[in-house]
C-alpha cells in the first residue's frame, strides 16, 4: 500500500511532535498486506462476479487490512482450465471455478450433474454440507486444493439457434458446445447432439458464427454473456444442477497463517451472497426472456427427457468410484 502525505499533513504532524513531550521512540516495521489473487470466467454483473467483490471486501475487513483478495474475472487470467493449472502450481491463489474443467483433477465432482438429480439448487448445497461434501474434500486435499465451499451455477437450460425443444428428439442432429465436462456431454450424446468443447469466453462468437447451434447454461449465464443475442430459442430442459467449487490452494492456505478462520468465514458470507443471487437472477431472468417477443422459450416433456437419460448415470456406476456415484443418487433423494 502506498501513502501519500500532502504538505499540510506533514506540517500538522511536525507542528503535534513539537508539542509532544519528548520520549524515545524506536522505529517499528508494519507487516505488509498479504495480497491473494483470484480469478473467475464470469461476466459483469454476473452473480458470481458480485460474489467475488463481497469476497475480496469481507476479507480486508475480517482481517484489518492483513489479507488483499485481488479479483480478476472474465477470464483475464485464462479459461477455467488455465486457472486451475495455475491454482495448482501456485501462481493462482483462489479460483471461483466451474463443475466441468474441476472433473479433470477431481472426477467424481462431475456426479453432481447427474442428469434430473435436483430441481433446485438449495437440496443440493445442503446435500454438500454433508459425507458427500466431505468425501469431496479430500480428494481436494489430495491434488492440493482446499475447497472454501460450493456456489451455484445454475439449474442448466438448453438454447440453440435452429428450432424449439420440447422432446429429446427435438434435440438429435444439433450441433452443442458443452463445457469440458464428461457429465454433460454424456447427457447431450445420449439425446443424439453431437458435442463440442468450446471456451465460455469465445462461446457468443462460436454460436454467431455458427460452429456450433446451441448450448447449455443456466439462465444467468445465457443473460449476462448475451447467449440469447445469438441463439433466440430457449428450452427449459432443467437437465442437471452445477457448482461452482471456490477453491484455494494449499501454497495460499500456508500464506494466510492465522487469518484462516476469517478467510472462509468470508468465503461462506460471500457464498450465500451468490446463491441468493443466482436464484434471484434465473427468476427474474426468465421473467424478461418470457416477455422479450424475440425470443421462444418452451417447457419439454421432463419424462420423455428423464428417460432417455437414464443411461448416463447407469454407466456412470460402472466406473471405478461407482459407489461414490450411488451415493449421491442416494443423498439427492433423502
Amino acid at each position: 500500500m502506498t501513502i501519500q502525505l500532502t504538505r499540510r499533513a506533514m506540517l500538522a504532524g511536525l507542528g503535534t511532535a513539537l508539542a509532544a513531550p519528548a520520549v524515545l521512540s524506536f522505529p517499528t516495521r508494519a507487516r505488509a498486506a498479504t495480497v491473494l489473487t483470484l480469478g473467475h470466467g464470469a461476466a459483469p454483473g454476473n452473480p458470481r462476479t458480485l460474489a467475488a467483490a463481497r469476497f475480496s471486501e469481507r476479507v480486508k475487513e475480517k482481517t484489518e487490512g492483513r489479507i488483499t483478495i485481488n479479483v480478476a474475472g472474465s477470464e483475464t487470467l485464462g479459461s477455467d482450465a488455465a486457472m486451475l493449472t495455475s491454482l495448482r502450481t501456485g501462481a493462482l491463489d483462489l479460483t471461483a471455478n466451474s463443475q466441468g474443467p474441476v472433473s479433470a483433477i477431481v472426477p467424481e465432482i462431475a456426479v453432481l450433474g447427474l442428469p434430473f438429480l435436483f430441481t433446485d439448487a438449495s437440496k443440493a448445497i445442503a446435500m454438500l454440507d454433508g459425507p458427500v461434501g466431505e468425501a469431496l474434500a479430500a480428494k481436494f486435499q489430495a491434488v492440493g486444493i482446499v475447497p472454501l465451499g460450493y456456489w451455484d451455477n445454475g439449474i442448466r437450460h438448453l438454447s440453440n439457434s435452429k428450432r424449439e425443444v420440447k422432446a429429446p428428439g427435438d434435440v438429435s442432429g444439433l450441433k452443442v458446445r458443452t463445457p469440458a465436462d464428461p457429465m454433460t456431454i454424456d447427457i447431450f450424446q445420449a439425446l443424439g447432439a453431437s458435442t463440442e468443447q468450446i471456451a465460455f469466453g469465445e462461446l457468443y462468437v462460436a454460436l454467431q458464427q455458427g460452429v456450433v447451434d446451441g448450448q447449455e447454461n443456466p439462465l444467468a449465464n445465457i443473460a449476462s454473456s448475451k447467449l440469447y443475442e445469438v441463439n433466440r430459442f430457449i428450452a427449459l430442459t432443467a437437465h442437471k444442477w452445477e457448482s461452482t467449487p471456490f477453491l484455494m490452494s494449499q501454497i495460499a492456505m500456508a500464506r494466510i497463517g492465522g487469518d484462516l478462520d476469517a478467510v472462509k468465514a468470508a468465503a461462506a458470507e460471500a457464498g450465500q451472497m451468490q446463491r441468493e443471487l443466482s436464484a434471484k437472477t434465473a427468476e427474474e431472468t426468465l421473467a424478461k426472456f418470457r416477455a422479450d417477443g424475440a425470443i421462444t422459450v418452451t417447457e419439454v416433456d421432463r419424462a420423455a427427457f428423464v428417460e432417455a437419460t437414464k443411461p448416463v448415470a447407469e454407466a456412470w456406476k460402472q466406473k471405478d468410484f461407482g459407489d461414490f456415484v450411488s451415493q449421491v443418487e442416494e443423498a439427492a433423494r433423502g
